[in-house]
């Protein structure tokens, strides 16, 4: 049965130290949200207490509608996919996808023909009596996926499952992970610190800082249209600029920045501009150009990317990074102009 997860109001300690604090999260039915964040975050922290593996300090943890809040971890049903695999070394691969249904009281034949079968599905069918050391590192993270599914949890959790893989069995990974999880429906909590990871194996991604989850939503939202300056750093809006309206001509405004710069925004491509705001930008949402109307700076070093010249530009105490066009890159201690690109830029409320 697919059935919810739902974190009211958790406070958590190590120690004297609060690591989370009044941390709601309500995940749906069959649906994957990732924690995504710093070392240090309290993204491990949240999975460890669905887990079993902590106690909160206050609130409550509730899987559909049953409390798990002070039961123990074996009471709970829940698969788990390790970032170091967690094999046994002594037993063959379809004993170790078999493990949880032998604990479950389940009988020989039975389990092995469950083993064998969801072996099948993750494509090792033919290694099934080796031992994990004869396996590779994407292949041993199969068999942890298996023996997590097995058991048909009403809830698989991921902690960090594919930090030791190289890069390109990460990718070939999160897409059998999503695959497979989206074939079971199983309700998914999936721990990482890798944005494009979380991005792309997602139904929803918890972008967490101090303890705190700063912004929940899809990964396109979060991308376009982060909620405030930290989450808009975390995404790559490298440029957080203030700025002030100086006039409105319909949806076409005009704002100034702090060093008196003046450039026309359009309220149709960004939304609503208030009178007082900061102008995210990526390096990609301010085109430097040599001249015309614009934000005025002196530009530094340059670095070739491929797809564009990369420029370090000031105004004053300003600093920004731009990202130019891929004709003759502009030298060092050149004026140039800087022109956003609504595209990769968002509006955030002003800081105080």
């Amino acid at each position: 049965m697919t059935v919810s997860l739902t974190i009211e109001n958790v406070t958590a300690h190590y120690g004297q130290t609060e690591v989370l604090k009044n941390l709601s999260l309500d995940i749906k039915a069959g649906e994957l949200v990732s924690l995504l964040g710093a070392s240090g975050c309290g993204k491990t922290t949240t999975l460890r207490l669905v887990a079993g593996f902590l106690e909160p300090t206050s609130g409550q943890i509730r899987l559909g509608t049953k409390d798990l809040t002070r039961l123990p971890a074996y009471a709970r049903n829940i698969g788990l996919v390790f970032q170091n695999y967690a094999l046994f070394p002594h037993l063959s691969v379809r004993d170790n996808v078999a493990f949880g249904l032998k604990q479950r009281g389940m009988g020989t034949e039975e389990r092995a023909k469950k083993a064998e079968s969801m072996l099948e599905r993750v494509g090792l069918a033919k290694f099934s009596d080796r031992l994990p050391a004869a396996l590779s590192g994407g292949q041993k993270q199969r068999v942890a996926l298996a023996r997590a599914l097995v058991i048909e949890p009403p809830l698989l959790m991921f902690d960090e499952p594919l930090s030791n893989l190289d890069a390109k069995l990460r990718v070939d990974m999160r897409v059998e992970i999503r695959q497979l999880q989206r074939a079971n429906g199983t309700t998914s909590l999936y721990v990482t610190h890798d944005q494009e990871e979380a991005f792309s194996i997602s139904d929803r991604v918890a972008i967490m800082h101090a303890g705190r989850i700063m912004q929940l939503d899809r990964p396109e939202v979060l991308y376009q249209r982060p909620a405030n300056a930290f989450v808009a750093r975390f995404v790559g809006f490298e440029n957080l600029i203030p700025m002030s309206v100086t006039a409105r001509d319909g949806a076409s405004v005009t704002a100034r920045t702090a060093e008196g710069a003046e450039v026309l925004l359009s309220q149709d491509e960004l939304g609503a501009i208030p009178d007082r705001f900061v102008l995210a930008a990526r390096p990609d949402g301010l085109q430097v150009r040599r001249e015309g109307q614009g934000m005025p700076v002196t530009l530094g070093i340059h670095t070739y990317l491929g797809r564009a010249y990369q420029y370090r530009a000031k105004a004053g105490a300003a600093e920004y990074l731009a990202n130019g066009p891929l004709g003759e890159p502009l030298e060092a201690g050149s004026a140039a102009v800087l022109v956003p690109v609504a595209e990769q830029c968002c509006i955030l409320p002003a800081e105080d």
